[in-house]
């Protein structure tokens, strides 16, 4: 009896044991330094209200390489930091990645980022014929709008000019502000290796603006190309800023030669370099590096980057941190469900100054009304999309794409810079 009953004991405790060994969750991140900090802080209340033990993997910026061999070893993590909606959508069509579509938390998710994180799988039937589904394989810790320009406020209000809301209206500014004397914008593309990346986020904010969010995404996929009118029509637009006689700080050689961090201090000398600067949520801290007795709103502030196409109304660009689940665990989805939470979104983005895509946050955990304004703009977005450069293959969106945008400024034509490009891509796609 005494066995039998040591037995059972046995039995219970490695029942025990096992138990406890599931209450985990593996997740790979790219994340390190103040982020990894950050991140840490987001895991410690999930981990004392649930009892599951966070892992987390500090693959740092090899993820995006080391991800994929992981699945296609059948050893990935739980859940990983994804680089951008392209490699998501690969993993998902691979059949990888467990739909999230019953998170509870992504009711508070703004539709333009369900539908950034939602991908249509084909799958061939019994009968040969072939069926379309709309799952969601991604949720949104936060986001980097992008779609911003900025302004020295005490500067425009003594020089009368008024806020631009539409792009005639920005080019009537900028007229204007060469014939009081002055220069309107601040443009900085150098940034080592990275270089020319500032340019195309003005190009991909255009894209948007003049050719609509359904070509903008056919543009991203190489289902058109780059020789494509509306893409040729995009460069133009930007050409019409960036190749304006008088219109840019230090013209093409400023351009090109000003480290893009550097760029918006002019704004702020006296009298000012240049009145504008288009750039992502994150250049607030250069502003402030530069001139740190500066206040937001009352010093300076932004307006977003104005519409083109009256049609496709104003779609905001941007970035974010976006993750997916590779193990249908029970501990897996609770985790990618409280990562979409306000609670978690609330300590990530108070601690790094980042916007919160869930719309219940409190706006209080943001550093500055810029920020808080800025996600309320990304709160209420009707379509957002993401920086195209992003989900292009390397060899075109931090390559060629780069590199073709300092060839323009520095004189070679349009065309040719575009064909360039597009030889590039053809390869890149394996098309």
């Amino acid at each position: 009896m005494r066995k039998a009953v040591g037995c059972l004991a046995l039995v219970a405790a490695l029942l025990v044991s096992l138990a406890a060994f599931a209450q985990e969750v593996t997740i790979a991140v790219v994340w390190s330094g103040d982020e990894l900090d950050a991140f840490k802080q987001v895991v410690a209340p999930f981990e004392t209200a649930t009892g599951i033990d966070v892992i987390i993997d500090e693959v740092g910026r090899d993820l995006p390489t080391v991800l994929p061999v992981r699945v296609q070893a059948g050893n990935p993590p739980d859940l990983a930091g994804l680089p951008n909606p392209g490699q998501m959508k690969e993993f998902a069509e691979q059949g990888v990645l467990v739909p999230l579509d019953d998170l509870e938390n992504l009711a508070d998710h703004p539709a333009a980022f369900v539908d950034l994180g939602t991908v249509t799988v084909e799958t061939e039937l019994a009968d040969l014929t072939i069926a379309e589904e709309n799952h969601v394989y991604g949720v949104f810790l936060a986001a980097d709008f992008k779609s911003m320009v900025w302004y020295n406020v005490k500067e425009f209000e003594a020089a009368g000019y008024e806020v631009p809301t539409s792009w005639p209206a920005l080019i009537a500014l900028s007229d204007q502000i060469v014939a009081d004397g002055g220069t309107p914008w601040a443009i900085g593309l150098e940034n080592g290796a990275a270089s020319g990346w500032p340019g195309t986020d003005w190009i991909e904010d255009i894209m948007l603006r003049t050719a609509g969010p359904d070509l903008y995404d056919q543009w991203v996929n190489h289902e058109i190309p780059w020789t494509h009118p509306a893409v040729k029509k995009a460069w133009e637009y930007f050409g019409q800023i960036v190749n304006a006689p008088g219109y840019v700080y230090g013209g093409p050689v400023g351009a090109l030669t000003i480290y893009f961090g550097d760029s918006p201090a002019v704004l702020f000398d006296d009298p000012p370099g240049a009145y504008m600067h288009r750039q992502a949520s994150f250049i607030q801290s250069f502003i402030l590096g530069s001139n740190p007795e500066l206040v937001p709103v009352e010093d300076y502030s932004f307006f977003v980057f104005p519409p083109i196409s009256p049609v496709f109304g104003n779609p905001l660009l941007g970035a974010g941190d976006l993750i997916g689940v590779f193990n249908d665990t029970p501990e897996a989805l609770e985790f990618a469900n409280y990562l979409a939470s306000a609670e978690a979104q609330e300590i990530w983005c108070g601690v790094l100054g980042k916007i919160a895509v869930n719309k219940t946050v409190d706006p209080s955990i943001y550093p500055d009304p810029i920020t808080a304004q800025a996600a309320g703009l990304v709160a209420e977005a009707e379509t957002f999309r993401f920086d195209g450069s992003d989900l292009m293959p390397a060899a075109v969106g931090s390559g060629t794409f780069w590199s073709g945008v300092l060839d323009y400024i520095s004189g070679i034509p349009l065309d040719t810079v575009l064909e360039a490009i597009e030889a590039s891509a053809v390869d890149a796609y394996g098309e």
